[in-house]
C-alpha cells in the first residue's frame, strides 16, 4: 500500500454506496465487467466511523520507544549473509558485532535491504520498520549496536501502515511503521544529559530521574500509537522539567502515585492533551498534581503549556 508523503493526517475517506450497506436498502450491484470492490482485511490503522457524516477518519502517527532488532525474512537471505560473513574479517567478533560490521560495508548494502527490522516494545514484536526515504536505510543499519545493552532505547517516529503480509518478515504479521525519524541512546547517558537544577544535588536527582523514566517505560500497552502514548513518550524524552519536579517531590517525602492523560478543554482545530502527574505525601496522604499540555495534532508532538500545578474541577 502506498503511503502518503505528507506529514498531515490522512484525509477522511467518504464511504460510497457501493461498499456501505444501509439498513433496509439493497446493496449496489456493479455493472458487468467492472471491478468488484474488495474489503481490506489487512488494514492495520486505527479507524473510527462517524455515523453523522458517514466518513472514516484514519489516525496513523506513532511515537514509540523500544528496541530495533534485525530478522532474516527468508532462508535465502540468511544463507547469502553467511557467505558475505565468510568473506569478511570477523575473527574475534561476537555474532552481533559481525552482523553490524558486515552490513555497514557499502558492498553489502544489498544485504541490509534484504533484512526486516522489527521494533520490539517490552519484549513484544510491535512494528516492522520501513524507511520513508530509501536513503534512510543507513539509519536502520546504525541502530544495530555492535554490543547491545539492557538499557538501550530506540525512539521511532513515523506513520503506521497496514498489517504486514506473512511473506514480508517470515510470517510475522504486525503493523508496518514507515519511519521519518530514529534516534538511539542508552538510559545511563540519557539520565546524565538531563539538565539538573542547581537546587537539587546530583545524588538526589539521578535516582529520581531514573525512577520516573522507568515508570514511563513500563506503562502498560504503550505502543506509541495513541495520542496519550505519543504525548507521554514525547514528554519523557523532550521535557526535562518533569524530572526536576520528580526529584523535588521525592525530596518532600512524596511518591509518584499517578500518571494520566486527558483531552484538554483548549482543543479546537488542534488536538491538545493534558499529561498529569500525581504525587502523594507519604506522611499526610495529601496528593499534589502537576500537568503540562502537549499538542499531538501532527506527526511530531510539541509542548503547548509548561508544567504547572493542576487542580481538579
Amino acid at each position: 500500500m502506498e503511503q502518503p508523503k505528507s506529514n498531515e493526517p490522512l484525509e477522511a475517506v467518504s464511504a460510497s454506496a457501493s461498499n456501505v450497506l444501509v439498513p433496509g436498502a439493497s446493496p449496489a450491484i456493479p455493472a458487468p465487467g467492472s471491478p468488484v470492490p474488495l474489503p481490506c482485511p489487512t488494514c492495520g490503522v486505527s479507524t473510527q466511523l462517524s455515523a453523522a457524516s458517514a466518513t472514516m477518519a484514519t489516525s496513523a502517527y506513532v511515537y514509540a520507544l523500544g528496541r530495533i532488532e534485525p530478522r532474516f525474512p527468508r532462508l535465502s537471505a540468511e544463507k547469502e549473509y553467511a557467505q558475505a560473513t565468510a568473506r569478511a574479517e570477523t575473527a574475534g567478533l561476537t555474532d552481533r558485532q559481525a552482523l553490524q560490521s558486515v552490513l555497514s560495508k557499502p558492498e553489502n548494502r544489498y544485504l541490509a535491504r534484504q533484512l526486516c527490522y522489527v521494533l520490539t516494545i517490552e519484549g513484544l514484536d510491535t512494528y516492522i520498520l520501513q524507511p520513508g526515504d530509501p536513503a534512510d536505510l543507513q539509519i536502520l543499519i546504525e541502530s544495530l549496536r555492535p554490543t547491545p545493552q539492557p538499557g538501550d532505547v530506540d525512539v521511532v517516529v513515523g506513520r503506521r501502515g497496514p498489517i504486514a503480509s506473512p511473506e514480508l518478515c517470515n510470517g510475522l504479521m504486525v503493523p508496518i511503521l514507515i519511519f521519518d525519524q530514529i534516534y538511539s541512546f542508552d538510559q545511563e547517558s540519557f539520565i546524565k544529559s538531563i539538565p539538573r537544577p542547581e537546587r537539587i544535588s546530583e545524588a538526589d536527582f539521578g535516582p529520581a530521574a531514573q525512577e520516573l523514566f522507568d515508570r514511563i517505560m513500563q506503562m502498560a500497552d504503550n505502543a506509541g500509537a495513541t495520542d496519550a502514548d505519543r504525548a507521554v513518550n514525547y514528554c519523557a524524552l523532550r521535557y526535562p522539567a518533569i524530572y526536576a519536579r520528580a526529584a523535588e517531590s521525592f525530596a518532600a517525602n512524596s511518591s509518584l502515585t499517578g500518571l494520566e492523560v486527558r483531552p484538554s478543554p483548549l482543543s479546537g482545530t488542534r488536538k491538545i492533551v493534558e499529561v498529569i502527574f500525581s504525587y502523594t505525601n507519604r506522611g499526610t496522604d495529601v496528593t499534589e498534581k502537576f500537568f503540562l499540555r502537549t499538542d499531538v495534532t501532527d506527526e511530531f508532538p510539541f509542548l503547548h503549556t509548561k508544567l504547572s500545578p493542576y487542580y481538579d474541577r
